[in-house]
């Protein structure tokens, strides 16, 4: 989209403008808009302390674009603006009793459905062209986490919540069940910054209740230790030591959502594409450690699952089985994968077989 320059832009009606994107962006589903500057400067600060302590562990990418992720306007030239949206995306309730249940899978809920990059991303593009179209010029560039963007540094500056001690963004009438997104433009848009503080209180359920204690303590967590990213960002061996303490959680973590109060607030979302397929919402761990390739491949087709791959998708699930009841089934499961071609997955069933076994032994 064409570009006139952010410092030669000027709306004769900003706040007239900025009420018909919030309209517009209601009628493509999102739930709420809000819109930042660019001083990022604190949110910079924090990000290089946290690089510097190696809490990124192998994900180089967060480091890997020097300034850009908290400078916009050096990853997009002319930004003058950041429009943050969000879309609510909780459409299961069982996922206390997955948990609760040893012989379940536990999958994060925002992988349940369809992958949501495509779905957000087309209505930004949707929403730029209507402002486009609106003002006759204008440069936007949509992002939903596919580049170096502090999305939940934006988002709290834009109003639309405050990054709480689990370090998610909580919104105050919807908890941290939603997806964010943003748009970049040089257009001076009315920015919404709120002046609320923080809603923590006292309240440390999530540090406490962390099954890895990932959290170094409020606002500040180490991803090495954190099963999300254990089970998707890390691409090899999961230390030997977290691996019982992950229990059936196999794709993601959501404890840290699920024990704050706010989340009693979530909305369920009324997008079909965010609806649990395939049976994954409580899917038994010997059934999908039975996929082969293709069956995996076929089941994850569209989701972010895919992103792992089969031989991860086959290595956490070797730890769920590993943590779960010694059955007849879980034991023949296992065994059926002892030769399998990966040496990351045989390493992974070796440990779950000893575990079970161990179990069946009384020891």
């Amino acid at each position: 989209m064409s570009s006139q320059g952010g410092s030669q832009i000027t709306l004769p009606e900003p706040e007239a403008l900025l009420a018909k994107i919030r309209l517009w962006a209601d009628e493509l589903g999102f739930q709420q808009l809000g819109v930042s500057d660019v001083d990022l400067g604190e949110h910079e600060s924090y990000l290089q302390k946290w690089l510097d302590a190696g809490y990124h562990g192998s994900m180089e990418y967060m480091a890997r674009h020097g300034n850009k992720r908290s400078r916009p306007a050096e990853l997009v030239p002319d930004t003058c603006r950041v429009i943050s949206l969000r879309m609510d995306y909780l459409a299961d309730h069982s996922a206390m009793e997955v948990l609760a249940s040893s012989e379940k899978a536990y999958i994060s809920r925002y992988t349940l459905g369809r992958d949501y990059h495509k779905l957000i991303r087309k209505r930004l593009a949707q929403l730029a062209a209507r402002i486009e179209k609106e003002i006759t010029g204008g440069q936007f560039r949509a992002f939903v986490d596919s580049a170096p963007v502090l999305e939940r540094a934006i988002a709290e500056q834009a109003g639309l919540g405050w990054i709480a001690k689990n370090t998610m963004l909580i919104n105050p009438d919807a908890g941290s069940w939603f997806f964010l997104g943003e748009i970049y433009t040089d257009l001076p848009l009315p920015e919404t910054r709120s002046q609320e503080s923080k809603h923590c209180g006292t309240c440390t359920a999530c540090l406490d209740l962390c099954p890895t204690d990932a959290f170094v303590g409020p606002f500040e967590l180490d991803a090495r230790r954190c099963i999300s990213y254990l089970t998707i960002e890390h691409h090899g061996s999961i230390d030997p030591e977290l691996r019982p303490l992950m229990g059936n959680r196999v794709f993601g973590c959501d404890d840290c959502q699920l024990v704050c109060p706010w989340t009693k607030f979530a909305q369920e979302t009324g997008e079909s594409d965010f609806k649990a397929r395939h049976g994954l919402a409580d899917a038994e761990l010997v059934d999908l450690f039975l996929w082969d390739k293709e069956t995996y491949l076929s089941r994850t087709e569209g989701s972010a699952i895919r992103r792992i791959g089969h031989e991860r998708w086959l290595r956490n699930l070797a730890v769920g089985l590993g943590n779960g009841p010694a059955s007849n089934e879980a034991i023949a499961a296992l065994r059926s994968r002892s030769e399998f071609p990966s040496e990351l997955v045989r390493e992974h069933v070796e440990w779950a077989l000893g575990q079970l076994e161990g179990k069946s032994a009384g020891v």
